[in-house]
């Protein structure tokens, strides 16, 4: 099982094209071919290992973010001042995924409240074959804790390496991860949205804390209650049971797109160099 974080391949597919052509809105035609063609690539080099795969996509609502309003609040603002038409890349997206729903022949997952993280996390713990997440996303190294999963960044092109998967999880908790916008446990929730500086923690107090149950080691019932909010965030394993359990139903039930389909798709489209190479899909 290749299970595939479809936003990031994607928005990488995005920027790497507005890179080269130094725009600020997408060529639809050109983000369509490098997305397929990413897949076909994927599915040509890991196919035979890991088996099929299965594309797993952000819903538009997450569940974190009603936990946690502050969550990935920042990246709206860094969006606005970046320069690019974020409406016209979001339209691109949109549009593209439509499409790959209705013609790709490849299980698709979007749950509501779900990002692709839970759908991710929770086949991983479902499932016994071998499996292969296509992510460059260090949030799922902690996923290593199981012996059949691997994981392979787009990004570096090189298999990501969690040597101790289950400490790597222990200190991204304590750390919390200022792209999310969480704060470390010694910090409060509005840290990043009101432009506060982080109180520092450092490596030893970390190793410390690692060794014990930290309601017993927590300095207070403040820092307790924050490391409460980062494992709530960071560990994977918190997916809500009712939302995993939709997530494994909706694996279990969506239905696969004729493979059929795929030609008309890519005359329709013109995808010429795609359409030779079509039995690779």
């Amino acid at each position: 099982m290749i299970l595939v974080d479809m936003n990031q391949i994607s928005l990488a597919s995005v920027m790497m094209h507005l890179h080269m052509t130094k725009n600020t809105e997408p060529d639809e035609n050109m983000v369509r071919h490098m997305i397929l063609n990413s897949l076909r690539m994927y599915r040509t080099r890991f196919l035979s290992e890991y088996g099929e795969l299965v594309l797993c996509y952000d819903s538009k609502h997450y569940w974190r973010r009603d936990f946690y309003p502050q969550y990935k609040a920042g990246r709206r603002t860094k969006r606005e001042s970046d320069g690019k038409n974020w409406d016209a890349i979001f339209e691109c997206l949109n549009t593209v995924k439509a499409e790959i729903k209705e013609n790709l022949p490849y299980k698709f997952l979007e749950v509501y409240g779900a990002e692709a993280d839970d759908i991710i996390a929770s086949l991983v713990t479902e499932v016994s074959e071998e499996v292969l997440i296509l992510s460059g996303d260090k949030d799922f190294i902690q996923l290593q804790r199981y012996p059949n999963v691997k994981q392979y960044s787009p990004i570096t092109k090189k298999m990501v390496s969690g040597e101790n998967p289950d400490y790597y999880l222990v200190e991204h908790v304590f750390k919390g991860d200022s792209s999310d916008g969480i704060p470390n446990v010694l910090s409060p929730d509005n840290t990043f949205t009101d432009g506060l500086r982080q109180k520092p923690l450092g490596k030893k107090k970390i190793s410390a804390w690692a060794d014990h149950e930290f309601s017993d080691v927590a300095p207070n019932d403040e820092v307790l209650r924050n490391y409460q909010r980062n494992k709530k965030l960071i560990d994977l394993t918190e997916c809500p049971e009712e939302l995993r359990n939709e997530i494994l139903e909706n694996y279990r039930s969506v239905e696969v797109p004729d493979r059929n389909k795929l030609l008309n798709y890519f005359i329709e489209k013109r995808l010429k160099s795609l359409t030779d190479s079509i039995g690779e899909f």
